[in-house]
């Protein structure tokens, strides 16, 4: 890890991090650091709660309630844990969990309300959607929809169906799972007040792309999906009333003539920056963060710059809520690094502060972005 300098640094005040990691030796479950929002610096990350590989972290729209998709028990669960401690030192304590029950999941997300979850089973192709207490405990499973098919375009990858994100619309009407097997962003009418989701619809990628996630803009009108197998991004016009997405256009995030060096390489995290202005994906085994910027009258992209991410394998990454701060994961050079934002340029610089975090693979700020 000679790219970044470990930082000692103790921060008492900042912007809460949570992160989440993935099975391995060095990792124990949640962590948690501060981000110096004037400089970018980071403290150590330090456990605050203890499960086998929890990828993936969501956070209760109104209540101090964190919830994450591993294992506990030798049992795949999507747990609650009540946030507490002090400005100086957080903490989680478990307020429940339950079983899946098809399988570990890749993904968590909450209704604008706090009032329906789900979770994406990327190895059985299913999402379950569970009902939320109204102090933030999981109450139970409503439904375990699993998708069929696959679009076996790429063999070995497409050729069952593999959910991998979920997410909801602005005016929480649809729920959204991009679906890598199938080559479908699945469209679901939610009831969110009895925790149902009901089959509406499709948005279509290029065959062979394999959608893994999916953010919209600020505006509402744009959908932004992150295509794994491909490295690329499929711009959809989206109409907020029929609830339809309408592909506009697909780029590449990173040349192929530059991807054809890397032995493996696959697309993992996609950002809308809150100024509308910029897109940002990340690119495994290129290992770096394409930076986009968005035509304002129609959504289209324009590649502005492809930074070394400062991680191996970065699996994750996130902007800070006041948006001017990039954190990166690196999930196999086991760090946390800090990139500064020009808002005006979009353009990303290197601050030379990277921590140790243990397999990390998920980063969320205490906003719940």
């Amino acid at each position: 890890m000679s790219f970044c300098t470990l930082s000692p640094m103790a921060l008492a005040e900042g912007i809460d991090v949570w992160l989440g990691t993935g099975r391995s030796p060095l990792s124990r479950g949640i962590y948690h650091c501060k981000l110096d929002s004037t400089n970018g610096k980071l403290t150590d990350p330090s456990l605050v709660a203890e499960m086998e590989g929890p990828g993936f972290l969501a956070k209760h729209p109104v209540l101090p309630v964190l919830y994450a998709v591993g294992g506990l028990k030798n049992e795949q669960v999507v747990a609650a844990f009540a946030i507490e401690g002090s400005q100086d030192k957080k903490s989680l304590t478990l307020i429940n969990a339950l079983p899946i029950g098809d399988g570990g999941a890749a993904h968590v997300s909450l209704d604008a309300f706090g009032k329906t979850l789900l979770t994406a089973q990327y190895g059985s192709g299913s999402v379950a959607v569970f009902s939320v207490n109204p102090n933030g405990s999981i109450k139970e499973r409503t439904q375990l929809i699993k998708h069929e098919g696959g679009s076996r375009v790429v063999p070995g990858r497409q050729d069952t169906p593999h959910a991998h994100w979920t997410g909801f619309s602005s005016d929480n009407r649809f729920a959204f799972v991009p679906d890598l097997g199938l080559d479908r962003v699945v469209i679901y009418s939610l009831d969110a007040e009895h925790s149902k989701l009901t089959s509406h619809g499709f948005g279509i990628v290029p065959p062979g792309s394999g959608p893994r996630h999916m953010k919209f803009h600020p505006n509402g009108r744009w959908v932004y999906v992150l295509n794994e197998l491909s490295l690329s991004v499929t711009v959809f016009d989206y109409d907020s009333k029929a609830g339809t997405m309408t592909p506009r256009q697909t780029i590449e995030t990173v040349p192929a003539a530059e991807l054809a060096r890397e032995i493996a390489k696959s697309a993992s995290e996609i950002r809308v920056h809150a100024n509308g202005k910029f897109v940002y994906s990340a690119n495994r085994g290129h290992d770096s963060i394409t930076a986009f910027e968005v035509n304002p009258s129609n959504g289209e992209l324009k590649v502005v710059q492809c930074e070394n991410a400062r991680a191996v394998t970065p699996r994750n990454f996130n902007i800070s809520p006041d948006g001017n701060w990039l954190l990166t994961a690196g999930q196999s050079s086991h760090t946390l690094a800090a990139f500064k934002l020009d808002n005006s340029t979009g353009r990303m610089t290197f601050n030379q502060n990277c921590v140790f975090a243990p397999s990390a693979i998920c980063i969320l700020f205490d906003d719940g972005r």
